[in-house]
């Protein structure tokens, strides 16, 4: 997946670009509009990350542009604007997300795959990660290329973690992605999934580790 980062502030770029590059991202940055506006058509983008405060082109015009010739793209903004008026504005303008700064890296990551595992549900077959596969279809879970029995909350979290490997998922995410956000059960029902996904990744090459005080996390075994 091609990732095009218009962001101006060095630091915040570098950080989003190390981070994006580690969830198995290409990035490609650029510090400012006009720049931007030249090269999107230098290559096929899956996500647009545009920041709005930018020189010489702001952001806004630019995702007016990205949309225009691009119009089944996911454009995410980034701003420190927080006004009703501006929220509105941009999401007139064709965005799909508004992340205020400050902003946690993780949950910019989260919400990326969020949107590219929706815009890719319609034609999506199947998830796999290494040697465990979700056949979304059929909804079975292979390990290995031999099917492992799971009931429907553990495929759908099985499903989840592949979507996003390598990045730690809280319980609050887990819950709200299974079980809405409207849940009010007890959270260790999450650790109950985990731990019998675990048992069924015994033979695999992924396994599911613990991240003390913050979630879980797909990876492959050390």
């Amino acid at each position: 997946m091609n990732i095009c980062l218009v962001e101006d502030e060095i630091s915040i770029a570098k950080l989003l670009i190390y981070d994006l590059k580690n969830a198995g991202y290409n990035v490609v940055h650029y510090a400012n509009g006009m720049d931007a506006k030249f090269g999107i058509n230098t290559q096929a983008f899956d996500v647009f990350i545009v920041d709005w405060m930018i020189p010489q082109l702001s952001g806004l015009e630019l995702v007016k542009i990205i949309r225009h010739f691009k119009s089944d793209a996911i454009i995410m903004m980034l701003t420190a604007k927080d006004d009703e008026s501006d929220v509105l504005e941009a999401f007139e303008a064709g965005v799909d997300d508004y992340i205020r700064k400050p902003f946690s890296p993780r949950e910019l990551l989260a919400r990326v795959n969020a949107h590219l595992r929706k815009h890719q549900n319609n034609d999506l077959k199947t998830i796999s990660y290494m040697d465990v596969e979700c056949n979304l279809l059929t909804r079975e879970m292979f390990v290995k290329h031999v099917a492992v029995s799971c009931t429907k909350k553990e495929f759908d979290l099985m499903a989840y973690l592949l979507s996003n490997v390598n990045i730690v998922l809280t319980r609050d995410d887990i819950l709200n992605e299974l079980w809405n956000f409207d849940y009010d059960g007890d959270t260790r029902i999450v650790d109950v999934h985990i731990f019998k996904l675990r048992n069924k990744l015994e033979f695999s090459s992924l396994s599911i580790e613990s991240k003390r005080g913050v979630g879980y996390v797909l990876q492959a075994k050390k």
